[in-house]
């Protein structure tokens, strides 16, 4: 008898050691994250200040990017491990990767704005002869302009590109009576530094207006399915806490603006206050990702396949987890 006990002592000592080995494996993957400068940023601001203070479930390495085609190469050479990417380009590298990518989530809802002095331009009909400034060339800011355009007869209106948000504002800033099409939370600080100039029209109301009130999807979480395959917990670990980032985000606006201005995306916290509730950010996940995103893709193929990389993705793009 003292044998067995003896021996059951020793397999419960094993099965604590299994399991603590098990726990630490997981603790030691560090999950490698990427995200735009903007809204898709701000939605896990929270995540990434628990993260650097060690208080996260997950384990992180943080980039925010300037321009998505940075984001593109690091997805494609394997760099990252999951990125929040403009939604038109999560296609794209799913046909660019052959399937290689999987959306787990949207992060962003219609946060486009079309922005001028210039108090002529109330709606997309109204650009016809104009210029506009954006930025997002081969990304959501382009082709869902592109879309707009087309769709309100508007074939004489000229697209100048830039690479960031803040050289559209600069523009601005020096002459008010440019147009330029910016996403929050760039809208909100062009306003505040410039009183000459305020948003024209949400691009939002505009799409849902020729698509029967379907809504805008602006930014989707990807991962790369080699990492999801070798890692499925720490990425359901992963959207756990962006959407607790999320909730917090629009919760706690004084905390999440301290954090914005702390990561350089706003300069000064009063007007990341005022952008915040603006920026739309969200953590949609479960079937709404495929209801919402599949149908905002469709109506892009259907007006240009390469703005979603030449194919509509299939059923697989869409987590089940």
């Amino acid at each position: 008898m003292k044998n067995k006990i003896i021996a059951a002592a020793l397999a419960a000592v094993m099965s604590i050691g299994f399991m603590a080995g098990c726990a630490k494996k997981k603790d030691d993957t560090v999950v490698r994250v990427g995200s735009l400068k903007g809204p898709t940023t701000i939605g896990i601001v929270n995540l990434m200040d628990k993260s650097a203070k060690g208080e996260s479930e997950g384990k992180y390495d943080f980039t925010m990017s300037a321009a998505p085609d940075e984001i593109t190469a690091k997805i494609v050479s394997g760099d990252l491990d999951i990125a929040l990417v403009p939604a038109n380009l999560a296609s794209v590298l799913y046909n660019k990767t052959s399937g290689g990518v999987t959306a787990i989530d949207i992060n962003t809802l219609g946060v486009l704005y079309c922005v001028t002095g210039d108090e002529s331009v109330k709606s997309v009909a109204d650009l016809a002869g104009k210029t506009v400034i954006t930025t997002g060339q081969g990304a959501t800011p382009e082709y869902s302009l592109r879309y707009l355009l087309d769709q309100n007869g508007v074939s004489d209106c000229t697209i100048e590109f830039k690479s960031e948000s803040t050289e559209v504002a600069a523009v601005l800033a020096e002459d008010p009576t440019q147009i330029a099409v910016l996403p929050q939370p760039f809208v909100t600080v062009a306003c505040a530094q410039n009183e000459a100039i305020a948003p024209a029209f949400a691009l939002e109301d505009e799409w849902q207006s020729l698509t029967g009130g379907l809504g805008m999807v602006t930014g989707v979480t990807i991962v790369r399915n080699d990492f999801l395959k070798e890692h499925p917990e720490a990425v359901k670990t992963f959207i756990s806490e962006h959407e607790a980032s999320v909730n917090a985000a629009n919760s706690d606006v004084d905390t999440t603006a301290a954090l914005v201005v702390a990561s350089d995306i706003i300069g000064k916290e009063p007007i990341a206050k005022k952008a915040i509730p603006l920026c739309n950010v969200v953590c949609m996940t479960g079937d709404s990702v495929k209801t919402n995103l599949s149908a905002y893709l469709e109506v892009l193929y259907n007006y240009d396949p390469k703005a979603v990389g030449g194919n509509l993705p299939g059923d697989e793009f869409y987590y089940k987890g």
